[in-house]
């Protein structure tokens, strides 16, 4: 469907995968006949196009209900939000919102959010930092607001994924130049 993915999600029942590529620029939805199981899954539909959006997407999130999708990516450095009409179902995708996060980085690669909705995390490559943004109204990212950031560019200077523990104690980061977590 893609032949550059770039971001991955996980319905949380592990039944739908999600993988956002920037040569297609879509999001392409998955069913898992086995929940966790990438050997069970094929391919149900692709979303629109959202390169009006994001022309070089690289990261995706789902709010825990499927009712929102959120997209980053480097070609305009936004976190683009998606309303979804029909839970899950990528084709009832309506942009909803935006937020610019070229303030604090030029080449945002991947987000994350707490699992209230208060809370945003966009990890950037440019200057190989974790954003952290408070939220005023969960889930909105039309109301962030920048809070601190975290260098961690001396773990990999070509940061590309990131993913929180539940309860907030451990943050993992994926990177390109030394192929570590």
């Amino acid at each position: 469907q893609d032949t550059a993915p770039a971001g991955i999600f996980f319905k949380p029942d592990g039944t739908k995968m999600y993988i956002v590529g920037n040569t297609g620029d879509v999001v392409n939805e998955y069913n898992l006949a086995r929940p966790w199981d990438v050997s069970t899954a094929s391919f149900l539909q692709a979303s629109p196009s959202v390169a009006g959006h994001e022309a070089t997407p690289q990261g995706i999130f789902f709010k825990p209900d499927g009712k929102k999708m959120y997209i980053v990516g480097i070609g305009s450095d936004n976190v683009n939000e998606y309303t979804l009409s029909s839970p899950w179902n990528v084709a009832t995708i309506i942009r909803h919102k935006i937020f610019n996060a070229a303030a604090q980085d030029a080449n945002p690669e991947s987000l994350f959010f707490k699992p209230d909705g208060t809370k945003m995390y966009v990890l950037g490559d440019a200057n190989d930092d974790v954003y952290e943004y408070n939220l005023s109204t969960p889930w909105d990212v039309s109301t962030a607001s920048f809070l601190q950031q975290k260098d961690v560019g001396s773990q990999d200077t070509t940061s590309q994924n990131i993913f929180f523990k539940p309860d907030g104690t451990k943050m993992y980061i994926v990177g390109g130049t030394d192929d570590e977590v």
